[in-house]
C-alpha cells in the first residue's frame, strides 16, 4: 500500500535537473522518468536561471550542478531562495571538501551529493527529501515569541522573518509543533526522513546547528537545548536554565 502511494506521488512530481555533463545529464533523466517522475533538463547556468526562478514550471525539486557555466549552480540556489522558492534542491558536484559542503547546504541547498556517485544513490534522495510526514499540519504555528508559516517556510520573529529551505522547515515543525517537549534524534529521523532512511545521524546535528543559527538571524529569544545523551527541546523566550 505505501510503496503504491509513494508510486502514484512519484508521477505527479516534476524535477529541474540542470547539469552541464550532457551524457550524465541524459543517464540521470532516463533513470528518474524511470521512475516515474517529469524531467525538465538544463546545460548550462543562464538557461538553468530561466526555468528555476519559474514558478510557472512548478517544479517540486531541483538537482543543481554547482559548477554550471555561465552562471554556476550556487548561484542559481541563492536566487530562487531570495524569490522565495523553497522547493527541496539537491546539489551534485565534484567539490567534495568540507567547506564546499558547508557553503552549499548554508546557502539554501537540502543536500549535497559528490562526484562521482550511483545514480541509485540519488534516487534515495530524492525519495527521502520528497517525502513528508503524513499528518495535517496547521498553515501557520506560533510559540513564544515565533511565528512559523509551514506553507511558505518563513520563520517571524517581531519584524524580522527569513525564508528556511525545506529540510530546516521540516525539522522546524517538528519542535514547534511539541514546543518544549523532549524530542530524540530517533524520533526527528522517523518523523522526517522515514523509517526506512539510511540518513547519517550527524546530518541531523547539522540541521539542529543550522537552526540554532536561523534563530539568532531574526533576533528570537527560543533556542533549540540539547539534553545530552536523549535529545533536544525547544525552549521559549526566557525559560529558565536546562540542565
Amino acid at each position: 500500500m505505501w510503496g503504491d502511494t509513494m508510486e502514484r506521488r512519484f508521477d505527479n512530481m516534476k524535477v529541474l535537473l540542470l547539469e552541464d555533463d550532457i551524457e550524465l545529464c541524459s543517464s540521470i533523466q532516463d533513470e528518474l522518468q524511470k521512475a516515474g517522475y517529469k524531467v525538465d533538463c538544463c546545460y548550462d547556468g543562464e538557461t538553468a536561471m530561466i526555468h528555476a526562478l519559474n514558478i510557472e514550471y512548478g517544479y517540486d525539486l531541483a538537482v543543481i550542478d554547482r559548477m554550471l557555466p555561465v552562471i554556476d549552480g550556487m548561484t542559481i540556489i541563492k536566487a530562487m531562495r531570495r524569490k522565495g522558492i523553497a522547493i527541496p534542491v539537491i546539489i551534485i558536484t565534484g567539490m567534495s571538501e568540507l567547506n564546499d559542503r558547508i557553503e552549499g547546504l548554508d546557502n539554501g541547498a537540502d543536500d549535497y551529493l559528490v562526484k562521482p556517485f550511483h545514480i541509485p544513490e540519488l534516487l534515495a534522495r530524492i525519495r527521502a527529501l520528497i517525502r513528508r510526514p503524513a499528518e495535517i499540519r496547521q498553515e501557520t504555528c506560533c510559540f513564544s515569541d515565533l511565528s512559523f508559516n509551514q506553507t511558505e517556510h518563513i520563520l517571524s520573529c517581531g519584524t524580522n522573518s527569513l525564508l528556511l529551505t525545506a529540510r530546516e522547515s521540516e525539522v522546524l515543525s517538528v519542535f514547534i509543533s511539541q514546543p518544549q517537549s523532549l524530542i530524540s534524534r530517533e524520533q526527528l529521523i522517523y518523523k522526517i526522513w522515514g523509517i526506512d532512511t539510511d540518513i547519517v545521524p550527524g546530518n541531523v546535528d547539522n540541521y539542529i546547528s543550522f537552526l540554532r543559527k536561523r534563530l539568532r538571524e531574526i533576533g528570537s529569544g527560543c533556542e533549540i537545548k540539547t539534553v545530552y545523551g536523549s535529545g533536544y527541546k525547544l525552549e521559549g523566550k526566557n525559560a529558565g536554565a536546562f540542565i
